[in-house]
């Protein structure tokens, strides 16, 4: 393959991996360029990792070929070629940017060192290595600040709980995956990392990073109150990598705008996964960077009809650790499945069904409008999820010959 074929995509994780796969599959192989010292992984089972549930090779992904590791500093358009730190080049054809995105490093007093680094005990958790830091420093008894309770928040507690460490949540929202869930469903989730012993703070502002002799000693509220923390886990969620498109000159927004074609604004690049921003979305989750991957690989083998028109995407996590029965570091004994979709908010005029068991801990949710389903959220009982999410992603109406309740209480064979 010569240069001015040759598919080259910067960016090892799920979305450019799946791309390059499916692209060898279709007989146009890519050159993929990651720069993390890691083989390429899954991202979103990084809690599994840190929970001690999964070892890192569990969470490989089946690569086309080892990436080239290299740390890309920049595009020359006009030549088609791409710079790495080492001062090498690499020519291609066409250019996809699948570059994911940070995690967002709030501006605290005494976040960083001297130097521009975390302080010792300070992590952020994003990466592979982030990961592996946090495995190493946690043990039983061990303090944790984790600032953040969304879903990356949650996740990270359960896990650091499920390793033992006294383990509290900093949310600056009213409630925890308020981004996900309604106010009963995040109730369900709070009793869960509750009953594992995390503490809880919800509508409280970390202000202050507090270090002594280079290493974090406590987590300053805006109230005053402070915690004392040997690990404070950054969950503030993450920015799309945009820098190397807005140094190439690429029209960006929030993240590197695309077209149905997931085309930037020069005809030779394209992006994918948590740095393309789509028709004024943003989506930063799996299934969407899914999608866009394999979208892509029919357009650049050929196939000049498949468009991307956006994905409709299903939130799931399965919460595991103790039940509050069993010692610290035994064998995880409960779990909490939750699953939400779309708006979980009704509008004024929309018609919702709620089924719930408080001493069971479930709770199930549909949100219908006119004659379409258009949200829900599910805690304990994941049985419907499967029907509702297929009547959800078709938005086909919804069948006029029963009681909405049947959304909540009929499998539809999943």
């Amino acid at each position: 393959m010569t240069s001015t074929t040759r598919v080259v995509v910067i960016g090892a994780g799920l979305a450019g991996v799946t791309l390059a796969r499916r692209l060898g599959e279709l007989g146009t192989p890519a050159l993929l360029v990651g720069d993390e010292d890691h083989p390429p992984y899954n991202r979103v089972l990084l809690a599994e990792v840190l929970a001690g549930r999964y070892g890192p090779e569990v969470i490989a992904l089946p690569a086309p070929a080892e990436p080239v590791r290299a740390r890309v500093t920049g595009i020359d358009r006009a030549a088609r070629t791409v710079t790495c730190a080492d001062g090498s080049r690499i020519a291609y054809g066409t250019l996809v940017l699948a570059t994911g995105s940070n995690p967002v490093l709030p501006p605290l007093r005494g976040l960083f060192a001297p130097g521009g680094e975390l302080p010792e005990g300070v992590h952020a958790f994003r990466t592979l290595d982030d990961c592996l830091g946090l495995s190493e420093a946690v043990r039983p008894g061990v303090r944790a600040v984790v600032v953040g309770g969304g879903l990356l928040g949650v996740s990270a507690a359960r896990a650091l709980a499920v390793r033992g460490a006294q383990v509290v949540i900093a949310q600056q929202a009213e409630r925890l995956m308020e981004r996900q869930l309604d106010p009963v469903a995040s109730r369900l989730v709070r009793r869960h990392l509750t009953g594992l012993g995390v503490e809880v703070h919800t509508e409280c502002r970390v202000r202050d990073v507090r270090c002594a002799g280079g290493a974090v000693r406590s987590v300053e509220l805006a109230d005053g109150y402070a915690l004392d923390a040997d690990l404070v886990v950054l969950a503030c969620g993450v920015r799309p990598r945009v820098g190397l498109a807005r140094e190439a000159g690429l029209a960006v927004g929030r993240g590197v705008l695309v077209d149905d074609e997931l085309r930037t604004s020069d005809p030779h690049i394209h992006a994918i996964g948590d740095c393309a921003q789509h028709a004024g979305t943003l989506y930063g989750l799996a299934a969407p960077a899914l999608e866009q991957a394999g979208v892509l690989a029919e357009l650049l083998a050929g196939d000049t009809a498949a468009r991307y028109t956006g994905t409709r995407s299903l939130t799931r996590l399965t919460l595991t650790g103790h039940d509050g029965t069993g010692p610290a570091g035994a064998e995880p004994t409960g779990f909490l499945d939750l699953a939400a979709f779309g708006e979980t908010d009704a509008r004024p005029g929309d018609d919702v069904v709620q089924l719930t068991d408080a001493t069971r801990g479930t709770y199930r949710k549909v949100v219908v409008r006119g004659d379409r389903l258009v949200g829900g959220v599910l805690v304990g009982e994941l049985g419907t999820v499967g029907a509702l999410a297929r009547a959800w992603e078709g938005a086909e109406p919804l069948p006029d010959d029963g009681p909405l309740l049947h959304l909540l209480t009929n499998d539809g064979g999943s």
